[in-house]
Formats: C-alpha cells, structure tokens, sequence
C-alpha cells in the first residue's frame, strides 16, 4: 500500500495531500518538530520528533520505502528518499527524479555558495502561488495512480 510522509514544518499543501490521500484511502504521515493542529483524519498521523537538524528527514528516511511518496521542499531529503525508491514530490508540483537530483542538489550549493558571498546573505524567493497549489495536486494524483498501476 502507498503511503505518503510529509516534511511538514513549513509544509504549504498539507490540507491538499491529505484531501488526495482521502480520496485514494491512503495514509498520510506527517513530520514535524511540533506546532501542527491535529486532523480528525484517521489516515493522517502526525509524528513530533526532538529539535535538531535533520531528525525530521532522518524519521522519514528511516521509515519510507519502494513505492511511498514524500512530499518535501529539501533537496537533501529527497535525493535520500528517491535512494529508498520512493517518489518525491516538491509543494510545487515539481517531482524529484533520479535523474535530475544531481543538478538540484549542485544548484543548492551553489546558491548557498553565492549567499555567503553576498552582504547579509538575503535572497529572494519567488513565494508560493495559486499555480503551484493546482499543480501540485494534479503531479499528486498523476503520482498516486501511476504507483497504483505498477503496484
């Protein structure tokens, strides 16, 4: 059965994944170092790990497996996740693949190179957009029900 984790702290599209997996009956799990309201759901468990660094991705990966989907921004995390055969999903809409991880984890570190060069280290973000909601859940649904085909 598939079952999707979400890194969720700074997760935009909870309440969409959750109203996908409800459609599909699917669990949903969410990460988070704590300050999430607790759905009614009982597909969707919400999982508090300790402050730190990586302990929320570090639960993920330990308990994602061939065929789960992980809906994060972290780019670390899903090229973690896509070595366990999982599926990664960005917020946006925009799948992590095997094929295209390389390129986005030498991007982060190259904008996090260009940062430390920069006065103050600002940068701007393009912000999330109405698009990037309808395009995640149709990437969403695309993914569910290519997993259920091959499953």
């Amino acid at each position: 059965m598939i079952s999707l984790f979400v890194d969720g702290d700074a997760c935009p599209v909870k309440a969409e994944v959750e109203k996908v997996a409800a459609r599909h009956g699917l669990a949903v799990t969410i990460v988070s170092n704590g300050g999430l309201r607790p759905s009614a759901n009982p597909l969707l468990r919400h999982v508090i790990v300790a402050e730190g660094a990586d302990v929320a991705d570090d639960w993920i990966v330990d308990n994602i497996s061939t065929g789960d989907i992980c809906i994060t921004a972290d780019i670390p995390l899903a090229s973690r996740c896509l070595d366990k055969g999982a599926r990664v999903l960005g917020p946006n809409g925009k799948p992590f693949t095997p094929e295209g991880i390389g390129m986005a984890l030498g991007m982060r570190e190259l904008s996090r190179h260009l940062r430390e060069l920069t006065v103050g280290g600002q940068t701007h973000h393009s912000g999330f957009r109405k698009q990037d909601r309808s395009r995640f859940l149709g990437e969403l649904e695309n993914c569910i029900v290519a997993l259920k085909r091959t499953g």
